[in-house]
């Protein structure tokens, strides 16, 4: 059978040493590392340890049985969740309620095939990886945004805005073969990390209340590349997580411009990924739409005339026609889930001094326009 390589360790409990040792061997020819406990009282010290994310136990123990064991592993109230698969011989439906009341994830009668018992195990994998997930996204994100105190509501927004252009854009023929489900799940939840490099850019440019210098503007580009090669790196050191490509691909290109002349690699047309160009629009948007301390929050109005001016060079022309499709829509989200009042009265201010992405001197403050 094919070996899984797995940084997972698994705790086998079962108070018959051949048993268990027979589980341990097949799961070594899966790549998985497994210790062995002989009853629930000592499973529950290899638990308390933090060590196993996976638990396979035997119902039928002295001591303290699986079913114990489970609702004991259940009221602890750990960080990590622990995935606890119970293996037993009962196969009756009241066994198995007892077993899911309990708070077993899986139930698994006896004999086992082994090919199933690995292929339990993977789904245990998938559950574990999502929380994984979900928690890294919201912590680095957060990270990210806690930089600037400016920025409320404006991941949420950000996420949202990339869904609905998203939604939009599978209905299109040439985006049906790559928007589906998954693909506007993962974009709803990569594209808060898209400035997670903001982290790595010295407060007194981040925050500076005026113009950027050109030296400053240079620094504060940085931010892509250095939000882009960190994701990379966690990508490359976890291929299992897929999402993290798309995270990579936001983070990176989500300041490139259609026409070429954007950061931090001078990306143009459909070289720059797709998630980076629908980024680009949401994020756009909302730094237009919302006040700072640079500047005040434009309108509804303004911010759909840039955009609708930026199609071709600045942003992808047909996400421009989704947006403009959408712009009602992106309204009422913004009004829904606003940190201060719509501004219908400021002036229209020009593409050429809000665009972040500008090359000339001296700069707005890089964040006025992300």
């Amino acid at each position: 059978m094919k070996r899984h390589a797995s940084p997972i360790r698994i705790l086998v409990v079962d108070d018959d040493p051949i048993a268990a040792e027979t589980l341990c061997h097949a799961l070594s020819q899966f790549g998985y590392s497994s210790t062995i406990a002989l009853n629930g009282i000592e499973a529950l010290e290899h638990v308390r340890s933090g060590k196993y994310r996976i638990v396979i136990s035997d119902v039928e123990m002295p001591q303290m049985n699986g079913i114990d064991l489970c609702r004991e592993i259940r009221q602890r109230g750990c960080c990590d969740y622990t995935y606890v698969i119970l293996l037993t011989s009962r196969s009756d439906t009241a066994s198995i309620v007892e077993g899911l009341d309990a708070g077993a994830d899986d139930y698994i009668a006896k004999p086992f095939s082994p090919r199933e018992m690995q292929m339990r195990i993977r789904a245990g994998e998938r559950i574990l990886l999502l929380e994984s997930r979900d928690l890294m996204i919201f912590a680095l994100a957060k990270l990210a945004d806690s930089r600037d105190h400016d920025t409320g509501s404006h991941l949420d927004r950000i996420r949202e805005y990339c869904r609905a252009l998203c939604l939009e854009l599978s209905t299109w023929p040439q985006y049906q073969d790559t928007i589906d489900g998954i693909y506007i799940q993962s974009i709803y939840e990569t594209s808060p990390l898209h400035d997670i490099g903001k982290v790595g850019i010295p407060d007194r440019i981040l925050l500076k209340p005026g113009r950027l210098t050109t030296e400053e503007f240079a620094i504060m580009t940085q931010h892509a590349k250095i939000g882009g090669d960190t994701l990379q790196a966690v990508a490359e050191a976890h291929p299992e997580a897929a999402f993290l490509r798309m995270a990579y691909e936001i983070a990176m290109s989500h300041h490139e411009r259609w026409d070429g002349t954007g950061y931090p690699n001078g990306l143009a047309g459909e070289a720059i990924p797709l998630s980076g160009r629908v980024v680009a629009i949401a994020d756009v948007y909302d730094a237009l739409t919302s006040p700072r301390v640079y500047k005040p929050a434009y309108s509804h109005h303004t911010a759909v005339q840039i955009i609708s001016d930026g199609s071709g060079s600045h942003f992808d022309p047909n996400l421009v026609q989704a947006f403009l499709k959408l712009e009602s829509e992106f309204r009422a989200i913004k009004r829904r889930m606003n940190d201060a009042p719509e501004n219908e009265d400021s002036e229209f201010l020009p593409m050429s001094q809000c665009n972040d992405a500008m090359r000339s001197s001296p700069q707005p403050n890089a964040t006025a326009c992300t």
